[in-house]
């Protein structure tokens, strides 16, 4: 057992846990103004970290090769799950897409992520040669349809984001001809802006026109934007300090342990706590990039540059929405923001990672250069 632990790239694991207990800490500042007999946040943020420790653990240790045999499977399930939740959910802040179990509730989206990663990567190395023609890519279009459309259907916006980025990106490291990715990104500019009376809804045209301008309505949908942007300015160079963030603790920044959980960071750590975030960030995504150099075969480069451009992607559009450059999707911060199923989910995607390094191919001559 010792062996198979020194075989983790720790470099990662230690960048890792910085981010999780910057998380933990902010998520306990958030929770002290937790009103008598509701449940205390913090306490059910270290039970999901303990719960994705376990399946961080497993998935390390658990030959990642043997994924390729369930790949199908897994594809087939995310399809009932997305379904299911669709009849089934319960509505939380707008979107029906979580199962109520007890005290936790699941967001199915967030496996599928994972097992769209894993079935992408089958179905790229499955075709056995570098340059992806358009048979393939179309193939790969028709993969992922459905779970992007049935996310739409909930109605999850940031999250089928994700799933559409996780699809351009890996058919571009399977090496798809960039002509038809360059095709694909016109054709979605083209879309967007027809299809902004038939397919987005009132709230989501809100969003970006928030975006575009918050102080259009500094009380309803341009409020989080600029509450985060006070709270952002307002932390200054150190930071107010643990539970003493204005925006935070008084609630005038919603969602502050969630999707805002970079602008509570900023408002009690100041510029130096949250440049500490962003550097762990750049630098775990550095170590993803070396696990894919050393990956042993194209399905774990796969895997990993999914589950990197998944982690790339969610951090961007996170910190992007907290300081106003993009507009908010509901989107979570890997490893920071309170949630059970993104947590997990998150800690699964990073344990995948450490086993394929695990069974990384041989050190040789080039790659000391």
């Amino acid at each position: 057992m010792i062996k198979k632990f020194l075989k983790l790239e720790w470099k990662s694991i230690w960048a890792v846990c910085f981010l999780l207990i910057s998380g933990l800490i902010t998520v306990y500042s958030c929770s002290i103004g937790t009103e008598r007999g509701e449940v205390n946040i913090f306490y059910k943020q270290i039970i999901f970290l303990g719960i994705g420790s376990l399946f961080f653990l497993f998935f390390s240790f658990y030959d990642y090769r043997t994924w390729k045999k369930y790949s199908n499977f897994l594809y087939f399930l995310s399809l009932i799950l997305l379904v299911a939740v669709l009849f089934l959910g319960s509505n939380i802040r707008g979107t029906s897409g979580w199962f109520r179990l007890g005290f936790f509730n699941l967001q199915p989206v967030e496996l599928v992520k994972i097992f769209s990663i894993i079935f992408l990567a089958s179905y790229f190395m499955k075709i056995g040669h570098l340059k992806i023609g358009f048979k393939e890519f179309f193939g790969s279009f028709l993969i992922m349809f459905l779970p992007i459309f049935l996310t739409l259907k909930q109605p999850d916006l940031g999250s089928a984001s994700v799933l559409i980025v996780i699809w351009l990106g890996m058919s571009f490291l399977a090496g798809v001809d960039k002509r038809y990715l360059f095709l694909l990104f016109l054709m979605i500019i083209v879309g967007f802006f027809l299809s902004w009376n038939v397919v987005l809804k009132d709230y989501q045209k809100e969003r970006i026109q928030t975006f575009l301008n918050p102080d259009r309505d500094p009380l309803g949908s341009g409020y989080n934007v600029i509450q985060s942007m006070i709270a952002i300015g307002s932390g200054g160079i150190t930071g107010k300090g643990i539970g003493n963030g204005s925006q935070s603790q008084l609630n005038f920044l919603p969602e502050r342990h969630t999707d805002f959980i970079f602008a509570s960071i900023n408002e009690e750590f100041g510029m130096i706590g949250s440049s500490s975030v962003i550097g762990f960030y750049w630098f775990l995504f550095y170590r993803l990039f070396c696990i894919i150099k050393k990956a042993r075969d194209r399905f774990g480069q796969l895997i990993v540059g999914g589950i990197l451009i998944m982690f790339f992607y969610q951090t961007a559009i996170n910190i992007g929405m907290n300081i106003g450059i993009v507009p908010v999707t509901g989107i979570s911060l890997p490893f920071l923001s309170y949630g059970g199923s993104f947590l997990i989910a998150t800690m699964i995607s990073f344990g995948l990672c450490q086993n394929i390094w695990s069974k990384k191919r041989k050190m040789i001559l080039e790659d000391y250069y």
